[in-house]
């Protein structure tokens, strides 16, 4: 360490001190404060530090190495030259040195801690409830009377995104329309907390950075913004640059397969991402679909906006229309504001619709319509409301059927199919298997806490060799049971036999006589269930087995469960 004396004098010494005391390198061992101000310092400094204000005092310091003039007086520099010792260096503070510049870097540090540590202060205090998302939706703050008025608790609230948290409120359309919405009253998503809402996009130097909600609880007084239809209170200078949060994204490159019918494909949905046009991804239940709608959205000149998805086969049909189109308040009983749709919430984003042969024949028409105008209407709604949305849908391998059976609407078959992208089973990629097998270890590894990174040959040979009717989220439940029940580093063959041979699958059943049909469908759904599981990826094969959509079967299981 070099041992060093520092010369200083007003305000600007006394920072500099201090920023001195934190350099390892240095070893301060004496302080001349030319104005005679020490009051300042600490009575432990005046005690570790040579302090005066005489300079020939800090001249004749034994052991000195370096001196630093901090106050850039003429005067003390010639002074120091003619009397230091020829050992000894000078640091003068010279505009453009080096140290100079480390200092002022330093300093401006600082300052920016104590600015961000004060609007934290601020924000913290504040008793309305406050709430920040990223470009991307991706909450990143919220305040402590968010928590107070919501009931959520901050843990359950950062790090998700805004349009599956709170998809409907005013700082989803804020950061949508990229405009301030003032004055709206809703409930905040998860909570039955009822609040006004003033929203605000946070743009710096042109660009959207994310969103800020300020937000109270309805009371007596605000009850009757309700009838007055909009708000008085807008937020003012509430702008700061958010750093971006960057959450895992499915790219083509995180596709794992190398056989060539899988390179095909994913070379099929590249070009479909530099396009505009619907992409129609058509696959058996399992092979990834999702994940190919994902890449091709973050490969688009759309994947600064959320990829927006509606599942049609978990959705009923009484509320598919609601969910993509939205609705006005009081144009349904129970909507008490307005609800926006997935469609408006995809705006100038992607929209993926996954089992889109699971719409409904009505909604089928509408969404057609939607996409040859570019328009559409909520509903209740008499006004054209524009989109800049592109379409993604994905479907199981029987939609060509449905459209040739009439089942399925044929112009917007057509429509959605100008590029489709058929996702390969697994059973017709069998090389790829190890690759997945040891791509799914890797994660799992994580998930379980566990270190198994090999597959013996014999079960990499089972593994290959079995038929997967289920493709891959049937090999990662497989490759997840048998981690959870190996003992040693390598997965064996008999951790894979009890799941790989479906044990307990009973044939179907025999009837030599005549039974009511009600006692039939229960029969059959108990048997779908048996065969498939009872997971929501099993239910999704029971329904297509059984021809029925996922909320008639769900609807079937509550009645024969009663």
């Amino acid at each position: 360490m070099i041992k060093t004396a520092l010369i200083i004098k007003g305000r600007r010494g006394v920072e500099l001190f201090h920023l001195l005391k934190q350099c390892s390198d240095l070893d301060l061992i004496g302080l001349a404060c030319l104005d005679g101000e020490i009051e300042w310092l600490t009575e432990s400094e005046r005690k570790n530090y040579f302090v005066t204000t005489d300079l020939n005092k800090i001249a004749a310091l034994p052991e000195l190495e370096t001196v630093i003039e901090g106050t850039g007086d003429s005067l003390v520099i010639d002074y120091l030259k003619k009397n230091l010792g020829s050992g000894v260096q000078l640091e003068e503070l010279k505009p453009g040195s080096v140290l100079n510049a480390v200092i002022n870097s330093r300093e401006q540090l600082l300052e920016t801690r104590i600015v961000k540590g004060e609007l934290l202060a601020v924000l913290n205090s504040v008793q309305d409830a406050i709430e920040v998302v990223d470009a991307k939706g991706i909450i990143k703050y919220v305040n402590p009377a968010f928590t107070r008025v919501t009931g959520i608790p901050e843990s359950k609230r950062l790090g998700r995104s805004l349009f599956e948290a709170s998809p409907h409120g005013a700082l989803a359309q804020s950061l949508i329309q990229q405009k301030p919405v003032t004055g709206y009253r809703t409930y905040v998503g998860g909570s039955d907390a009822d609040v006004i809402s003033n929203a605000s996009p946070i743009i710096v130097d042109g660009e959207l950075m994310g969103a800020v909600v300020v937000f109270q609880p309805v009371g007596d007084i605000l009850k009757l913004m309700d009838e007055l239809k909009h708000s008085n209170a807008i937020i003012d200078n509430l702008y700061a640059q958010i750093d971006q949060i960057s959450g895992s994204r499915i790219s083509f490159e995180s596709l794992t397969g190398q056989s060539k019918v899988f390179t095909a494909t994913l070379e099929k949905a590249r070009k479909a991402a530099r396009s505009e046009s619907t992409v129609l991804i058509s696959g058996e239940n399992g092979t990834g679909k999702s994940l190919f709608a994902q890449a091709i959205h973050n490969s688009s000149v759309r994947k600064k906006r959320p990829l927006i998805v509606v599942d049609c086969a978990v959705v009923p049909d009484s509320l598919q229309e609601i969910e993509i189109f939205g609705c006005e308040k009081g144009a349904m009983p129970g909507v008490l504001r307005t609800r926006l749709g997935k469609i408006e919430l995809a705006e100038g984003s992607t929209l993926f619709i996954k089992e889109i042969n699971a719409l409904s024949p009505f909604l089928q028409i509408l969404v057609l319509r939607a996409l040859n105008e570019q328009n559409f209407c909520r509903i209740g709604g008499d006004q054209s409301i524009p989109m800049d949305v592109r379409i993604v849908a994905s479907a199981s391998d029987d939609l060509v059927n449905a459209y040739l059976q009439g089942c399925f609407s044929e112009e917007l078959y057509r429509k959605l199919s100008l590029v489709t992208v058929k996702v390969p089973p697994l059973r017709k990629r069998p090389e790829d298997i190890p690759l997945l097998a040891e791509a799914l270890m890797d994660r799992l590894n994580r998930k379980l806490g566990k270190k198994i990174h090999e597959i013996s040959p014999r079960a990499l040979q089972e593994l290959t060799e079995y038929d997967w009717p289920g493709n891959i989220s049937e090999l990662k439940s497989v490759i997840e049971r048998a981690m959870v029940i190996a003992d040693s580093p390598v997965i064996e063959h008999h951790h894979l036999s009890p799941y790989i041979g479906r044990p307990g699958i009973k044939d179907a059943p025999v009837f030599d006589e005549i039974i009511p049909i009600d006692k039939m469908e229960e029969m059959m759904l108990k048997l779908a269930l048996t065969r498939y599981g009872e997971t929501l990826e099993g239910k999704k094969k029971a329904a297509q087995a059984l021809n029925i959509s996922l909320a008639t079967l769900y609807n079937k299981l509550k009645r024969y469960s009663d």
